[in-house]
């Protein structure tokens, strides 16, 4: 709306004597207006006209401009009263007002009286005018009594009643907004429009603004416009303003304006994952995001499983997007996922997304797979290692000690084998790790014992190169260079069994004997560590003759390599290994082992199992030549004869005797020995005679086949 126009009156008294006259002035904006003015008389069209307009009726006058609409009316009278009350004009609310009680003649008035509404307002000696403070527009009836006069004549006159004309200091603010039907979410700006009259353009209005009867923003303000960041669909409802002056004096409101917030509904809605790929590695957070392209005001979001009725969760917000957190994620959190938004203008649903879940791998275990419960030297052994837990495909890697044996993939999952032929060298710890891209898992520490079955054990006999007599101890040694500990070691006389003796550590063991004349014949020993008894070769001893009479040694066929011995533990469990052996049916298990229980033996002849049951049979085939001792000239009381000849066993003269086993000529040794004087079968030979001397010779003998006979 154009701004009103405003009349000026010269003199600025609404109420005149008949005969004054009153120069109108019509003003717009800021100064007086230019160019054709109507002036309107009593409400009707009375002239156009440019410039001031003198008067002297009585009657309601306004004007217009083109520039601006209609002024208040302004009542001017003319009276012929001998009394008047004039008031000034303009008069706009809030002012103070100018009362002037004015005569015809003003040099016989004594006394003015002042009235508002019948009731004295002041009382004055004052030709001149009086002020009333803070005017409004509902101001009542205002008159004025004049007196005057002597004591015994006294005189009073009493104005006509004036209403006085209180312009407005600003017309009611007109609230508008910036759409009366803005979209959810936008902004709107209100703005309280109102208009100070030019002369009282320095005058501070301040302005308020209201949702039904909350104030909106911080309060007050001298701006005119306030701005909505957003508005929604339940801000749909009568807005209005109030503008008012800084002493709040003059206060006026605006008519109720309604807004109608228009909903956008949602669409496109969407659902996407962080991390984006639809991987996850468990243990991770998920978060799932669902958004909308378009949508207003406040929307519900909610995130759903396939699978699950209930919603895994809602928000409600104002936000075209919000997001789910579904933290430290689990293998059953893998599946299909989809969102769905709806802003009361019903659900709208996203497609699905698949979330898959690579899971780490477990701690595997490493399973030793052997074909008996004691692995052994050949045995294949299976490792087999499995992490129960984990994404495929895993690799798995095989250590021994900290050396890589090989790896093996299980491209869907489970468990992977890797086979290993055992050697000795195999005995140790062993580990596997699986490793899926996620991190490696190692397993724990599986120990492998690997027993080595014994070699043939080696049998020598200490002193080996002297000559024990009867009553002497003699020291059978037996020894296996090969083989696992514990290794028990049986000592054999012929088919008797003389004894047993435990090599905890490995090694060798000894067994002590007693020399008799009897103990001559054939000896050996058999090693056992679980795996079967080996036997030694054969060692023969012949003891013939008196206590002073010789024992000579024979070796019996070639002695194996010696090889070092493994590994060493504790002679506790050592021992306890050896007693479950024989539990198991390792080590003899039923009873001593006799000679022809040993594995690949150097005899044919069966020997005896049982030692409280003896048999006998014939001396074992000879592989190779032995040397063979005899005692010869016997009647010379001070010299022992020696002789020594090579013959040959096989299996067809097993029960030959000696003399018909001898092969081609043989090279006789014979020694002269002085007899000791203890030896008792020497001194029954030798009384009478001469020889004395301790000294000793040596000489060779041919000796003849009838020689060996005897």
């Amino acid at each position: 709306l154009a701004p009103k126009a405003f009349l000026l009156l010269t003199p600025s008294w609404t109420t005149n004597f008949k005969g004054e006259k009153v120069t109108l002035t019509c003003w717009d904006s800021h100064s007086p207006a230019k160019g054709d003015i109507y002036w309107y008389y009593n409400d009707n069209f009375w002239k156009k006209e440019s410039g001031d307009l003198q008067i002297n009726m009585s009657g309601y006058y306004k004007c217009k401009t083109q520039r601006s609409s209609f002024s208040d009316p302004v009542h001017v009278e003319f009276l012929s009263d001998w009394l008047i009350l004039q008031a000034s004009h303009p008069v706009f609310e809030g002012d103070n007002i100018t009362l002037r009680c004015r005569g015809k003649k003003e040099a016989d008035i004594r006394e003015k009286i002042y009235y508002k509404d019948g009731e004295k307002l002041v009382v004055s000696y004052d030709p001149g005018s009086v002020r009333l403070n803070s005017i409004s527009r509902i101001s009542g009836k205002y008159h004025c009594t004049a007196s005057g006069g002597g004591f015994w004549r006294r005189w009073e006159q009493t104005s006509k009643p004036l209403r006085i004309q209180v312009q407005e200091l600003f017309p009611p603010p007109l609230l508008t907004a910036s759409s009366s039907q803005p979209t959810e979410g936008n902004p709107v700006t209100l703005k309280c429009e109102t208009w100070l009259p030019p002369q009282k353009s320095y005058i501070q209005l301040q302005f308020c603004f209201f949702r039904e009867d909350k104030v909106l923003g911080s309060g007050w303000s001298s701006s005119p416009e306030l701005q909505i960041p957003a508005i929604w669909s339940e801000d749909s409802t009568s807005y209005w303003c109030q503008a008012g002056t800084v002493t709040h004096s003059v206060m006026k409101r605006s008519l109720k304006s309604q807004i109608h917030v228009q909903r956008v509904p949602v669409s496109d809605v969407n659902i996407e994952m962080q991390p984006p790929g639809g991987q996850l590695i468990e243990g991770e957070n998920l978060v799932l995001i669902c958004s909308a392209a378009k949508g207003t005001g406040t929307i519900t979001f909610s995130w759903h499983r396939e699978g699950i009725i209930r919603s895994l969760g809602r928000k409600t917000q104002r936000s075209l997007s919000a997001e789910l957190w579904i933290p430290t994620v689990k293998e059953s959190d893998a599946g299909r996922y989809y969102c769905a938004a709806d802003n009361f203008q019903g659900p709208i649903l996203s497609e699905w997304i698949t979330v898959t879940l690579k899971i780490p791998v477990s701690r595997p275990i490493l399973t030793l797979r052997a074909p008996r419960a004691q692995a052994v030297v050949g045995d294949v052994v299976e490792l087999h290692c499995a992490a129960w837990r984990g994404s495929p495909p895993i690799l798995y890697q095989f250590y021994h000690e900290d050396a890589t044996l090989g790896s093996s993939l299980a491209p869907s999952g489970g468990g992977a084998s890797f086979n290993l032929s055992l050697t000795a060298e195999h005995s140790g710890a062993y580990s596997c790790e699986a490793h899926n891209g996620l991190g490696a898992q190692h397993s724990d520490r599986v120990i492998l014992n690997i027993t080595v079955p014994v070699s043939r054990p080696v049998l020598t006999v200490n002193p080996a190169g002297a000559q024990p007599v009867a009553g002497e101890l003699l020291e059978l040694h037996c020894e296996a260079q090969r083989g696992s500990p514990p290794i028990l070691y049986w000592f054999y006389h012929d088919n008797d069994t003389l004894g047993n003796s435990l090599a905890p550590f490995g090694g060798g063991a000894s067994f002590n004997l007693s020399l008799m004349a009897q103990h001559s014949g054939n000896y050996s020993c058999g090693a056992d560590n679980g795996l079967g008894v080996k036997c030694s070769e054969m060692v023969t001893l012949n003891f013939t003759g008196s206590s002073r009479n010789k024992i000579i040694l024979i070796t019996v066929g070639v002695i194996g390599g010696l090889l070092s011995i493994l590994g060493l533990a504790a002679t506790a469990a050592l021992v306890g290994n050896f007693k479950t052996q024989r539990k198991s049916g390792g080590l003899s298990a039923t009873g001593t082992p006799s000679p022809n229980e040993c594995q690949e033996p150097s005899s044919s002849r069966p020997f005896r199992i049982d030692p409280q049951e003896p048999t006998h049979s014939e001396p074992p085939a000879l592989m190779e030549l032995q040397p063979v001792y005899s005692n010869v000239n016997p009647g010379d009381s001070e010299l022992v004869y020696s002789q020594i000849w090579s013959i040959q066993h096989t299996k067809e003269n097993l029960g030959k005797t000696p003399s018909s086993q001898v092969e081609g000529p043989t090279v006789i040794y014979s020694e002269l020995k002085k007899a000791h004087p203890d030896d008792s079968a020497v001194q029954a030979s030798s009384r009478g005679s001469t020889h004395g001397d301790a000294t000793e010779n040596y000489e060779n003998v041919p000796c003849a086949s009838s020689a060996l006979d005897h």
